[in-house]
């Protein structure tokens, strides 16, 4: 929480309204955040398609697994790359090779003949999806002020959810399609929005805590004066940027900073970068353990086993889901930077664990061949609608804002590309094994079993999460260092934890 004896971090003058982001500075995040749409439009729209794609294909529940699992498994290959990539070219065109990858993993996908192509096409896909995931939260955290940085972060989150929805839109339109034409039409479409966001860089500016880190002192300043509301918050930033890279001594001693020894860090980390490690991969390691990619991913399963087959039917649950998950999205984003970080996560998590819990039991209801009470399935409705809707508000939008902010400035792009593969890498792993699980323990089994889990990440939340609202990228740093004498007024009291 934030400490009521905490310093301002004034430079100087007088007390001044804490500074707003400019149009420029929305419209750049909001670019940047396009990219997630490519990995939500696949979400949503694999839920649907995977079913057209059995019955034309003839594949087992394993593969359906394996082909729905095998992209976040590849986007943590995308993810570990990008941090070294955005390091040595720069923030903006890792976003063109991200669009570029997916639109070719898209076409694939689109054309496949065979299940072994479009496997293919899912692999390249993921590879695409990974780069997309970690640069769009770091890009926009890098150019945002801190008094915004939360709202603009979490977009990335707003688009997943988007492009979520018009998954499932797209499910809903094409279902009537002949199935052999139907899932590929809707896999082939996710090239659309690949081929505007490549596009889109054009308007973009690069990161200037990239060009401060590769000497461009003037470029960086440019980029702050049109990304700052005056020329006095620009100076303001350039000056905290620079400072912060000539206290770093690697960052001194280079003439052009490429990400060389950050791993070596990451393996032997001080006291305060360890902390940063447990922080940064802890929360994305729980936003996937939650289950909620494979709660979207399987929900027509859910339900078809709770004896519900029409196929519109199922879509427009996903719909209707999609429509909540899109709501409570923006009522973080909107309220992210006033309440802060760890209230909306906690209330997030606690509303999980419920809802999971919801969820299991009717599903517990719905398990018996012989009988499927109505007030189950409005039960088991409503409860995955409020599992996805707390999602949204806690955990979704929350954990790229932490991943991106918690890292200084030299360890930020390998950081976040770390933290966001553990993140991919538990999003394979539950998606590829849910089904199989489910089919051991039953549906409700499963979901209880993810409601423990959330018992265990919203502990985790309340012990280890320090609150970051309002402050810069370069007083972050600060929160996790040792405690020493004197330092009451800097660290919350939530730090004491760790």
């Amino acid at each position: 929480m934030d400490d009521p004896k905490a310093p301002t971090f004034a430079v100087s003058g007088p007390q001044k309204k804490p500074p707003r982001a400019n149009k420029y500075v929305i419209l750049c995040a909001l670019m940047a955040s396009t990219n997630s749409i490519l990995l939500g439009y696949d979400i949503g729209v694999m839920s649907g398609a995977v079913i057209f794609i059995r019955e034309n294909l003839k594949i087992t529940y394993v593969q359906e697994q394996f082909l729905v699992g095998i992209l976040n498994v590849c986007s943590l290959v995308g993810s570990l790359a990008s941090g070294k990539t955005s390091d040595l070219i720069g923030r903006r065109y890792t976003i063109v090779l991200a669009a570029s990858t997916f639109l070719i993993g898209a076409l694939l996908m689109g054309f496949a003949p065979s299940y072994a192509f479009l496997m293919a096409g899912r692999v390249v896909a993921g590879v695409g999806v990974g780069y997309s995931l970690m640069i769009a939260p770091l890009y926009t955290a890098e150019i945002a002020p801190a008094s915004v940085r939360g709202m603009l972060t979490s977009l990335p989150e707003f688009f997943i959810v988007a492009g979520i929805l018009l998954g499932y839109v797209c499910n809903y339109a094409l279902a009537g399609l002949p199935e052999r034409i139907n899932w590929r039409i809707m896999l082939g479409l996710a090239a659309i929005p690949a081929i505007g966001l490549g596009s889109s860089i054009i308007f973009m500016p690069e990161s200037p805590r990239w060009l401060v880190m590769k000497g461009r002192i003037e470029e960086a300043k440019r980029v702050l004066l049109k990304t700052s509301r005056d020329e006095e918050e620009a100076e303001s930033r350039l000056h905290e940027i620079t400072q912060a890279a000539r206290d770093d001594a690697d960052l001194a001693a280079s003439k052009g900073w490429t990400g060389q020894g950050v791993w070596r860090e990451f393996l032997h980390p001080s006291p305060g970068l360890r902390r940063i490690l447990i922080t940064a991969i802890g929360i994305n390691f729980f936003m996937q353990a939650s289950g909620n990619d494979a709660v979207i991913y399987y929900t027509p399963e859910v339900f078809r086993a709770a004896g519900i087959h029409n196929k519109k039917k199922l879509f427009g649950i996903n719909v209707i889901m999609g429509c909540s998950k899109a709501a409570f999205v923006m009522v973080s984003a909107l309220f992210l930077d006033r309440f802060g970080r760890r209230p909306l996560l906690l209330l997030g998590s606690v509303g999980m664990t419920c809802s999971l819990a919801a969820l299991g039991l009717g599903s517990k209801f719905l398990e018996h061949p012989g009988s499927k009470p109505l007030w189950a399935i409005v039960v088991s409705i409503v409860a995955v609608c409020a599992d996805v809707s707390f999602f949204s508000i806690g955990l979704g939008p929350i954990t790229w804002v932490y991943s991106s902010e918690v890292f200084p400035l030299r360890l930020r792009a390998q950081g976040t590309a770390l933290a966001i593969s553990v993140n991919r890498l538990m999003s394979g792993a539950v998606s590829m094994s849910f089904l199989s699980i489910s089919h051991r323990i039953s549906f409700g089994g499963m979901f209880f079993v993810l409601s423990g889990v959330m018992v265990c990440g919203t502990l985790f939340f309340y012990f280890f999460l320090p609150e970051t609202k309002g402050r810069t990228l370069e007083e972050i740093g600060a929160l996790f260092e040792d405690k020493k004498e004197g330092d009451d007024d800097i660290k919350p009291k939530e730090m004491t934890q760790l």
